[in-house]
């Protein structure tokens, strides 16, 4: 039941009883609370960070588990990878060979390497008497001079496999790939392979001058993963609590309500997090922006119950009466707004991303720690504290009284144009297209992205596509017919201008053929006979050094082989309409050969699309249940639907908006309108509740209740929307595409809340409460 102001307090409610409470037992109170902030706050320690990349995904996402079952028959491709930039433009010179061969041989002491790929250590082959000779391209045993370098050249530059894998096309960049094997579930492996791999680097960086260095790979994103919610929180956390202060401390001016405010924000943070350790809630970068959203949505409590008292004051109110009145008008609302902003932030265990799992988790935990010191340690510290005892009139009041009676005068004309408004934002909607790019979640400012665009511009693309293809017998790779579809199959990739390169099991048979028969290029093709082909296959295999075989490529009984597509700039449109077309190219072609694309990049690909279908159950969840919570809170079934137009539609037009300026939309879209749904709904919530008591207790006509609404709450909605913009707005700044579209698009909405809460609410109030006889009927 929710309640509000009235001219002579309700002492019989169980909230003014609750209010003489905690004045009385203040000191209780604050010991208790602060007791259990600090048992809450040790469960800091236990928190615990995953920097796999892979943790976006569920363990039921089916192209995750294809990419594991492809992993477990090939080698699992989380990589280390180091680009060398000659200064002069060519690395087929003396000083860069020699580069490439010390620092591929030195890569091998990477913790938990098991390959290492380089021009230097790429198996070249030819044909010596009949036989197949094969072996490094060069090394540090070879004289590197000029002509070993313009022979390196030559080789290099005739091999497709490394031309914009290995090696560039204008032949400035070259790449080692050094491929590790993590320990399953040592979160520190990561670490200690990137902190060996920078070493490696910045060495090289010093003792060869002419040269620039560039790294990137799974392993580095792991890591920029793991450090970004330290790196970006120790700079958003503090901006966003200087601009919440700055907006309470400018709109209450009181120094003491804007302490109370950030001891409230800093502890329900630690308390949060803290209660997340004991939890064993696992944190990764999806969960680096609650720092920053819990104490936005902190705030708003405190607003509330300090505006009110600050209110009641100026009326001539002593404080311990002004404390008590203000906790029996914003205890309902506050309660509700708490329950249904967590209703909405735990919705989001519906998302097909654990991340947001653990997000909504932690910020639920927050909003309710928020409420329970917003109504405990608050009133009685504030009891304890000196306060003017007259505080002056807030300026912004007056305002919002003319500015309801502007509303009620211009009630008709209003309800139109917002509707025609609100219509015109939400078909902004039809031209969103869900589109990501999984290397680019990391704008430029960080050194991960400025390395990978630069190695993507010039030497290889950093997305792959990969397919398994099952021969139909054992052994059945070296068959022609084999070979001849999977040379097919990437002889149709090559089609694809954003293909940059692809290798599979033919590449290899064509270049043995081709070696094999003193390098007549006219023999660059698949053998037409079996046995000859599983022959080259063999001696080859047999003449490969450690750690070079083709495990990566064939599997242990030669009868699937994997092809490796990698794509230049692509997003996510672009892999999910070229792996749907090389699908149906094999469904087309070779039947016998379907099967289901893979890759980290294709999985990434797909996860916005999952993550709205998910969500979308899950903001139908988070409707019911915030629909059933107000109607019974509001104590009207038709009061309840009413509020939910004034709720649902934010979020639309933000999404409309977005539609029509940005037109993209990634994996944070889908969690918006579940996150903002719960948020907005706050403002509703106290709007409404003082319109019902002006008609229910003070027998007031709908005009007369909308005025009163906007007096007596208008000023709080103003600044605790403010307050939430100002703070998601902070979360804009991050450099993790995730968390700025998030924050952009949440701050929007609460924008577009506040406004149809002032302008449209209102109107559609007057539209339809116009029998006064069933405004107390649920």
């Amino acid at each position: 039941m929710l309640e509000s102001s009235s001219t002579s307090p309700n002492t019989q409610s169980p909230s003014y009883a609750y209010g003489e409470w905690v004045i009385k037992h203040a000191n209780f109170v604050i010991v208790v609370s602060l007791i259990f902030a600090i048992l809450a706050g040790v469960g800091m320690s236990r928190l615990q960070f995953n920097p796999d990349s892979r943790v976006f995904f569920s363990e039921d996402n089916p192209e995750l588990r294809a990419l594991e079952h492809l992993e477990q028959t090939y080698t699992k491709t989380d990589n280390f990878y180091i680009a060398i930039e000659s200064k002069n433009g060519n690395i087929f010179t003396p000083e860069m060979l020699q580069l490439i061969a010390e620092l591929t041989e030195d890569a091998w002491q990477t913790p938990y390497s098991i390959r290492v790929d380089s021009l230097a250590n790429y198996q070249h082959t030819e044909a010596a008497n009949d036989e197949l000779v094969v072996g490094s391209l060069f090394d540090l045993h070879m004289d590197i001079n000029e002509a070993l370098a313009a022979r390196v050249g030559g080789i290099a530059k005739s091999k497709p496999f490394l031309v914009n894998r290995l090696i560039s096309e204008d032949s400035a960049v070259t790449g080692i790939n050094i491929t590790v094997l993590k320990p399953d579930n040592d979160h520190d492996a990561v670490y200690e392979i990137v902190e060996f791999g920078k070493a490696l680097v910045a060495d090289y960086r010093e003792r060869y001058p002419n040269a620039n260095f560039y790294t990137t790979g799974g392993t580095i994103f792991d890591v920029a993963f793991a450090e970004l919610p330290d790196s970006e929180n120790a700079v958003l956390v503090p901006l966003m609590l200087v601009l919440i202060l700055m907006v309470v401390g400018l709109a209450l001016k009181s120094i003491w309500a804007t302490v109370l405010v950030f001891l409230l924000i800093v502890l329900s943070v630690a308390m949060a997090m803290g209660l997340s350790g004991w939890a064993n809630i696992m944190l990764s970068a999806g969960t680096s922006g609650a720092p920053v959203i819990i104490p936005t949505l902190s705030v708003a409590h405190c607003v509330h119950l300090l505006v009110a008292i600050r209110q009641k004051m100026s009326e001539n109110m002593n404080k311990k009466d002004a404390i008590i009145e203000s906790l029996r008008v914003n205890i309902p609302p506050i309660f509700v707004t708490s329950v249904t902003t967590a209703a909405g932030f735990l919705s989001l265990n519906f998302s097909d991303s654990p991340p947001f799992h653990a997000l909504g988790n932690i910020v639920a935990i927050g909003v309710l720690i928020a409420f329970v010191l917003a109504v405990t340690l608050l009133p009685a510290i504030l009891s304890k504290l000196t306060i003017n005892a007259k505080p002056s009139k807030p300026i912004l009041q007056p305002i919002m009284q003319r500015l309801g009676v502007w509303v009620v005068s211009q009630h008709k004309v209003l309800f139109w144009v917002t509707g025609l408004g609100i219509i015109t934002f939400a078909l902004g909607t039809t031209r969103i297209v869900l589109d990501d790019n999984f290397v680019k979640y990391f704008d430029d400012r960080f050194e991960i992205r400025q390395h990978s665009d630069f190695i993507e511009d010039r030497l290889t693309g950093l997305n792959a596509l990969e397919y398994s293809l099952t021969a139909p017998n054992e052994g059945g790779i070296s068959d022609p017919a084999y070979l001849a579809a999977v040379e097919e199959f990437i002889q149709w990739f090559h089609s694809h201008p954003k293909v940059t390169n692809v290798g599979g099991i033919s590449t290899i048979i064509k270049e043995l053929n081709m070696s094999m028969n003193n390098g007549d290029p006219s023999f660059n093709k698949v053998p037409e006979n079996r046995e000859l082909a599983a022959q080259y296959l063999l001696l080859y295999e047999m003449s490969l050094p450690y750690g070079l075989d083709l495990s990566n490529t064939i599997d242990f009984s030669k009868t699937e082989s994997r092809v490796i597509a990698l794509l230049q700039g692509a997003s996510s449109v672009d892999l999910r309409k070229i792996n749907g077309e090389a699908e149906q190219w094999l469904a087309d072609n070779h039947p016998d050969l379907v099967t289901k694309g893979s890759g980290l990049s294709l999985i990434f690909a797909y996860i916005s699309e999952r993550n709205i279908a998910s969500m979308l159950y899950g903001s139908l969840a988070a409707l019911a249940a915030i629909s059933f919570i107000l109607i019974v809170a509001l104590r009207s079934l038709r009061m309840g639907l009413i509020s939910l137009i004034p709720n649902l539609m934010p979020a639309l037009m933000a999404l409309g908006l977005w539609g029509y300026l940005v037109g993209e939309a990634g994996l944070a879209t889908a969690v918006v309108v579940a996150v903002t749904l719960g948020i907005v709904v706050d403002d509703t919530v106290h709007f409404l509740s003082k319109y019902l008591l002006a008609r229910r207790e003070l027998g007031m006509t709908p005009e007369q209740a909308i005025t009163h609404a906007f007096s007596t709450v208008g000023v709080a909605l103003l600044i605790t929307s403010v307050a939430l913009m100002c703070g998601f707005m902070v979360l804009y700044l991050s450099g993790f595409k995730v968390n700025a579209e998030m924050g952009l698009l949440s701050a929007v909405t609460i924008g577009l809340a506040l406004l149809l809460d002032y302008l449209f609410l209102p109107t559609l109030l007057l539209a339809i409460d116009k029998n006064t006889s069933d405004v107390n009927t649920v």
